[in-house]
């Protein structure tokens, strides 16, 4: 049997950790450029300007000892949600969909009923990044709507970058119980060396006890062609230390990491730069145990 959903004490789990753990990369993508809702994705980012399935990904989960992906929506539409779902059915390595909900509109619960009859549709992500005024996420629909997923204990992914943290603190404030996660650790610009205000927002955030991190996208925020592991690692034991191994959870965010390092490199620096006193149970809690207590899928565990 796996730990208790609710429990965050590692000392208090029963499971037999000498038995391997299923490992999970909590937040990766697949697109179909032809799908036409990808607009972010330009030409000129050559690398990832192609589409994605499992197949292109199954090679590197395998060379990782990957056995479970969580797949993150890479449009804020209702057809992309759709074409994941599609992909879950015939894939085995998914584990679960973060799809997209129109929070502004009056039928957004017909949308989540709709989505939730798929068995991998685990939770929905909110798109702060793409908002002109951060502040819309604190919008009464938008709140109304957070409340309702709270009150259930939906899991929700919040898209933002370090400027917009402060919006992100004042929903968190709206929505206390809220089950969320921060994509890419709040997308610090970690090229310029940015540390404050990150750091001590961060704080505040992990205060919260139902919001946990997702260590991912950190690539992307560094310097794509010059980048060093040690330039991330700051990063990565201050979110540690703030969430705890309890709270974080590993993320490839492929393909977009290609635009500056491998899949390989992505496990590799993050591996590295865990602290000397890290385990086997911290390190199978963030490289997979986390993200399927968050998502409420520990019956892969078992």
């Amino acid at each position: 049997m796996g730990c208790s959903p609710c429990s965050l004490n590692f000392s208090g789990c029963n499971s037999n950790w000498g038995e391997r753990r299923v490992r999970v990369d909590a937040h990766q993508h697949y697109w179909k450029l032809e799908r036409g809702d990808y607009g972010w994705i330009s030409p000129e980012m050559k690398a990832i300007y192609k589409d994605f399935g499992p197949a292109d990904l199954l090679r590197h989960l395998t060379d990782n000892g990957i056995d479970k992906t969580i797949v993150v929506q890479a449009a804020p539409t209702l057809r992309d949600t759709e074409f994941m779902l599609e992909l879950a059915a015939s894939n085995e390595s998914i584990a679960g969909i973060v799809g997209w909900l129109d929070l502004h509109s009056p039928n957004y619960l017909e949308q989540f009923q709709t989505f939730r009859k798929h068995p991998s549709f685990v939770g929905f992500r909110v798109m702060i990044q793409e908002m002109e005024n951060a502040d819309e996420v604190l919008e009464p629909e938008v709140i109304e709507a957070l409340r309702h997923f709270a009150g259930i204990g939906f899991p929700v992914d919040l898209l933002m970058h370090s400027s917009q943290l402060p919006s992100v603190l004042k929903l968190l404030k709206a929505v206390p119980g809220l089950h969320a996660v921060i994509d890419h650790i709040a997308k610090p610009d970690i090229a310029a060396g940015q540390w404050q205000p990150w750091a001590e927002q961060m704080e505040e955030i992990a205060s919260y006890p139902g919001i946990y991190c997702k260590l991912s996208g950190m690539v992307t925020e560094a310097d794509h062609r010059a980048w060093q592991p040690e330039q991330l690692t700051p990063y990565i034991r201050h979110t540690l230390d703030l969430f705890g191994p309890e709270r974080v959870m590993f993320g490839s965010d492929w393909p977009v990491c290609l635009l500056a390092a491998s899949y390989d490199q992505v496990v590799r620096t993050l591996d590295e730069a865990l602290p000397k006193t890290w385990g086997e149970r911290e390190k199978a809690a963030l490289f997979g145990g986390n993200a399927l207590r968050f998502y409420k899928l520990e019956h892969l565990q078992r």
